[in-house]
């Protein structure tokens, strides 16, 4: 079953359960990937759908540390569970340890042993790797660990 479809069904069994949370955060996903189809003209593969979901999930993080600081903690919470929900979709991340060894190996392919110059270089080298199985911000930082 395609991400898209498993979507659809769940979006139908969030609808019959009255889960207002789930339907609510699926047809929003829906909804970008819709969007971006007809924006872009092309029908997106699994790739393309676990971009947007990607997307999706980033904009929500994003926007949690603005909720925290405004102190409203109903959004901060309604927005974590959408989180919740969205990375169910998305394939399983990686934990930091698992980014540091990638990070490491990379460094030793590229023959990069440290200096902030060479940060572009190895984070243009992880980040393909890694790519939906890691948040950015975090590659950054192990990145930024092992250049210092």
């Amino acid at each position: 079953m395609s991400l898209k479809d498993r979507l659809a069904n769940d979006y139908k069994e969030a609808m019959k359960a009255k889960d207002e949370i789930r339907k609510n955060t699926v047809s929003l996903a829906r909804a970008a990937i819709k969007q971006y189809e007809v924006d872009h003209r092309e029908e997106l593969d699994e790739q393309g759908v676990t971009d947007i979901l990607s997307k999706q999930v980033k904009m929500r993080k994003d926007a949690l540390s603005d909720f925290e600081k405004a102190g409203r903690t109903d959004l901060f919470e309604a927005y974590n569970k959408e989180i919740e929900i969205l990375m169910e979709y998305l394939p399983k991340q990686l934990t930091e340890a698992e980014i540091a060894e990638i990070v490491k190996q990379t460094a030793k392919d590229l023959g990069v042993d440290g200096g902030r110059q060479n940060m572009g270089k190895l984070m243009g080298a992880v980040m393909p790797k890694v790519k939906g199985k890691a948040d950015g911000g975090l590659v950054k930082k192990v990145v930024e660990d092992l250049l210092q």
